[in-house]
């Protein structure tokens, strides 16, 4: 297990990453003035009405009276916006909040939103076909966290990072030793853990989600496996301010 600290990779094509720190907000929001995550324990009933809960999705089962607030595909996304308490949103939080601003630059803002979406409901999807009959809430932004760690290792896999591994050991490692180490602890939950109360089949669905959509959504131009270690390009290129 790591948790990324910070790395050294300029932006090229904006001047701030507004996206990336809208989501961040948004996520801290939601838990403080909705979840009631500040003065208690997260809301049971805000949890079963915006989690996604396969079941529901599928149509197997249906929420107890009141708790319905929207048709249950729309959980694929508000689920993403949730979570179960405060590691559960530091430890997304500090994914999103290192490997955001690159993702977001080589795709650019309004494509980085879609993209970080699109990631966020293919893995409640992937995680619903993998458990339909499942009437335990997903919440939570990893799959679609999981998304833009994946973009980040195609687009810059040599970038050197400093991560705590083990959540105690501060190192610099490239990013795709640390990267491919997650994710490989993904697979292997899947395979052979009895850990069910996480959602491992949503972050390799997220994964591989933005694995796929960030050869087809970065700005054109934009290389893929940036064999420069430093981030910086090898050309200086005219900095772009896009809306």
């Amino acid at each position: 297990m790591f948790v990324p600290i910070a790395d050294a990779n300029p932006l090229e094509h904006v001047r701030h990453a507004y996206v990336t720190w809208a989501l961040l907000a948004l996520n801290l929001f939601v838990f403080l003035a909705l979840q009631h995550g500040a003065f208690g324990p997260v809301s049971e009933a805000g949890t079963l009405a915006f989690g996604t809960i396969p079941a529901v999705v599928t149509g197997e089962a249906v929420l107890p009276e009141g708790y319905a607030r929207m048709p249950a595909p729309f959980s694929l996304v508000t689920y993403m916006f949730l979570h179960g308490g405060w590691l559960h949103l530091i430890g997304n939080m500090a994914f999103l909040f290192v490997f955001g601003d690159n993702v977001e630059d080589a795709l650019g803002h309004a494509r980085f939103l879609a993209f970080y979406l699109l990631c966020g409901v293919a893995a409640a999807t992937v995680h619903v076909v993998a458990d339909p009959a499942s009437e335990a809430p997903l919440v939570g932004a990893s799959g679609a966290v999981a998304g833009v760690i994946a973009a980040y290792l195609v687009l810059h896999p040599n970038i050197r990072l400093w991560a705590l591994v083990l959540m105690k050991i501060p190192l610099r490692v490239p990013a795709y030793w640390a990267i491919g180490a997650w994710f490989m602890l993904q697979v292997w939950q899947i395979l052979a853990s009895d850990d069910h109360d996480t959602a491992w089949w949503a972050h390799v669905g997220g994964f591989l989600a933005g694995a796929l959509l960030v050869t087809v959504m970065r700005r054109p131009g934009v290389a893929l496996l940036d064999p420069d270690p430093s981030g910086v390009p090898s050309r200086p290129a005219p900095r772009k301010n896009e809306p």
